[in-house]
């Protein structure tokens, strides 16, 4: 069976909007562990707009705000050093930005709710996946191959920061790598040798598909947070539920209940030994969720369903949610290997 899964790295324009939302999170967070926050960003060359709404007793200042922005893009890596090196044509920095700041409070019917009767944030459904691969911690070969492919370019310094991995296996084989890395020059050859370092195998490799890639980041693309929801969970093995997992506190259904979804289908997975689903569907100000779990076989076979009540409070503290990690977990994506040790992920 043919499967494809890509990746792409912080420094890609959509990352860059993702990590901002979660790094500023954290600073709320860090002042105030009961903040509801759901902050979109949007990044076009050097301009920065932020749009959301935040309730919370944290005493941050709009310039605190800009300040945490420019700290996220220089933790991405986007310094004047690397500006420097690459050109001003090519690559932002973090000093250069311009920051717009639209974030108000939140909606006083959705806190009614949250608030008085301990409901979820918002409505929809959500989706878990896992298979029984201690290699991959229970991710799909495919999208950990994209990841890991990815991660070693980044960290590698070979080129630039904004890349993007994408793997197509036939049957957990890997036919086709295609790969996308700023280059200051056109010859990828250095990076082409480094790629089949670390993949054996036989495949067909391309990378830099148009020849010449040396304008990245928010300079050639604009990034906007959430629209890389298929990188942030399973590549192209299942079904994505929900909004973004980013730009939300734990509050919200579409971080908290994709958790949960995943916690669910990974246990599972690994106490049957097969490929399992996990479906959850959530009313906005309820604490009762609808759980289906079912076995990704010919017959679709039925695990379990069942109603729960569960509060956003019960899982925020088992996740671990109150406390200052969206960063970290945004950098790597939410599950897998890379999260391996976090509460969030394991399946203990």
């Amino acid at each position: 069976m043919v499967k494809f899964s890509e990746y792409v790295s912080l420094g890609h324009p959509d990352k860059i909007a993702d990590f901002i939302s979660e790094y500023l999170l954290d600073r709320f967070i860090e002042r105030d562990s009961d903040t509801k926050y759901a902050v979109e960003v949007q990044i076009k060359g050097n301009f920065v707009t932020l749009g959301g709404e935040v309730t919370s007793n944290a005493d941050i200042t709009n310039a605190e705000i800009d300040k945490f922005v420019r700290e996220a893009v220089n933790e991405i890596g986007y310094t004047k050093e690397y500006q420097n090196k690459w050109g001003k044509n090519n690559t932002i920095c973090a000093d250069d930005l311009e920051i717009v700041n639209h974030i108000g409070q939140q909606s006083r019917e959705i806190a009614q709710g949250v608030y008085q009767n301990e409901g979820w944030g918002d409505q929809g459904i959500f989706f878990g996946y896992a298979e029984p691969n201690e290699e991959t911690c229970g991710m799909p070969l495919d999208h950990t191959i994209a990841r890991r492919l990815n991660k070693s370019l980044f960290e590698s310094g070979i080129g630039g920061l904004d890349i993007k991995t994408q793997i197509i296996t036939c049957d957990d084989k890997i036919q086709h790598v295609i790969a996308a890395v700023p280059t200051l020059s056109d010859n990828t050859k250095d990076i082409e040798a480094y790629i089949k370092n670390i993949l054996n195998g036989d495949y067909s490799l391309i990378v830099n598909g148009t020849g010449v890639y040396k304008s990245h980041s928010s300079i050639a693309d604009c990034g906007v947070t959430g629209r890389k929801l298929a990188v942030d969970f399973y590549g192209g093995n299942e079904k994505v539920g929900g909004g973004s997992p980013w730009t939300k506190d734990g509050s919200k259904a579409d971080l908290t209940l994709n958790l949960l979804a995943r916690n669910i289908a990974k246990k599972t997975a690994f106490e049957l030994g097969e490929k399992v689903e996990t479906s959850i569907a959530c009313c906005i100000g309820k604490n009762d969720i609808f759980v289906s779990t079912h076995i990704l076989d010919c017959k679709n076979t039925l695990v379990e369903e069942r109603i729960v009540s569960v509060s956003p409070k019960e899982l925020i503290k088992k996740f671990e949610l109150d406390k200052p990690i969206y960063a970290s977990m945004c950098k790597w994506g939410l599950f897998g290997e890379f999260q391996k040790d976090k509460n969030w992920e394991n399946i203990n």
